[in-house]
């Protein structure tokens, strides 16, 4: 049965309790990182490990009553949803649309409504992309309406140039034959401050899964084909996962233990330090112990002095770890695509250089030739 199976999907989403919200991370961690199980029961829904669990957030009331006063309104004006369905602009601004980053229609509106904006229009300009995230980084709407205060909006004229607020994909941190009729996922929660200004900022849905959600969130199952484990049981996986980035590979050793398959798996995880930030520590030593999980490389990067991050540890075990590739391993990585992705994709790129006895541009048809058989597998964000 798959999730098409179910009447649930992202158009009807399902209504899931939200069963456990538990911190992983321990006191004094610079990160927040939670584990949140959610039930299926009763939707229908299925996933495959890989897969990824779709939530719809709303955002935080007191941002959106901090919106509808700078806009000198009520909240009860009625305007279309981004779905075009009539409600209460206050509904609307909680449900359907983005209040946590500025449209260019909106710094457009705002340029054109109010003289002390019409430099945001420089930053409207194509060739101006980096200058406008720049500018962007950390404000949200409201910070945009308490800057040019000129700029005065209807309900109407001020929804039409915001955009619409969309489900987040997790990573699936679960087996459905471990776990039965519960969804897992580890997520980071987004919370931080923005020079000059008191007002604490949040992610939409971490925050909204952690304090708001009111013990259960709609959510959809959202298929990853690209990210599946090996057809045959006995192929082994190389694993790498830093931070919330050991999601889908929690699942993928729960899914091998589950079905007694006999494929060797190596995981690498890494993150911040080892007695606050070794997510899911008892579970992975206990793979260990048992034969679930063959071989775990840590890497905290500030438990010493100088940086220690997972590609370092791929470099340590470079010999190994080409060996295991020479006997058909599959390679996965999962997490940040902007640094972490590309420094590994990088070590990985050198490690088979130097182990293979390639030349680079041979380590690089080596690394091609994993892509192209599917056994070099990416779930980066």
């Amino acid at each position: 049965m798959s999730s098409t199976d179910s009447v649930h999907s992202r158009k009807n989403p399902f209504r899931a309790a939200l069963a456990v919200n538990r911190k992983l991370t321990g006191e004094g961690s610079q990160k927040e990182t939670r584990h949140f199980e959610l039930s299926l029961a009763g939707s229908g829904l299925h996933y495959e490990v890989g897969d990824s669990l779709g939530v719809f957030p709303s955002n935080n009331p007191e941002l959106v009553e901090l919106v509808l006063r700078e806009l000198g309104v009520t909240g009860d004006e009625v305007v279309p949803s981004a779905d075009a369905v009539e409600m209460p602009i206050r509904e609307a601004l909680t449900k359907s649309y983005i209040l946590t980053e500025p449209s260019k229609q909106l710094l457009q509106a705002v340029a054109s409504l109010d003289s002390a904006a019409a430099y945001l229009e420089e930053f409207l300009l194509p060739e101006e992309k980096a200058a406008l995230e720049n500018f962007l980084w950390g404000l949200d709407v409201l910070d945009v309406l308490q800057q040019f205060p000129a700029a005065k909006f209807t309900p109407a004229e001020f929804v039409k140039v915001l955009r619409k607020l969309q489900p987040r994909l997790y990573s699936i941190a679960s087996s459905q034959k471990a776990v039965g009729e519960s969804v897992h996922l580890t997520i980071a929660v987004v919370r931080y401050s923005v020079d000059n200004s008191p007002r604490a900022r949040e992610g939409v849905c971490s925050t909204y899964l952690t304090e708001r959600s009111g013990g259960s969130a709609p959510v959809f199952v959202h298929t990853a084909k690209h990210f599946r484990m090996p057809e045959n049981a006995d192929t082994p996986m190389i694993m790498v996962g830093p931070g919330t980035g050991v999601a889908p590979f929690r699942a993928f050793l729960q899914e091998r233990k589950a079905t007694g398959a006999k494929g060797k798996n190596w995981l690498f995880f890494g993150d911040q330090r080892a007695a606050t930030d070794f997510l899911y520590r008892e579970e992975l030593e206990a793979a260990l112990a048992d034969g679930s999980l063959h071989k775990l490389s840590t890497a905290f990067s500030r438990d010493q002095e100088h940086k220690i991050y997972v590609q370092h540890r791929m470099h340590e075990h470079g010999a190994e770890l080409f060996d295991w590739l020479e006997n058909g391993a599959y390679f996965y990585v999962c997490g940040d695509a902007k640094r972490m992705a590309k420094d590994v994709d990088a070590a990985l790129h050198e490690i088979v250089e130097k182990h293979g006895g390639k030349s680079a541009e041979q380590a690089k048809d080596y690394v091609e030739a994993l892509k192209k058989e599917k056994r070099y597998r990416k779930d980066v964000y």
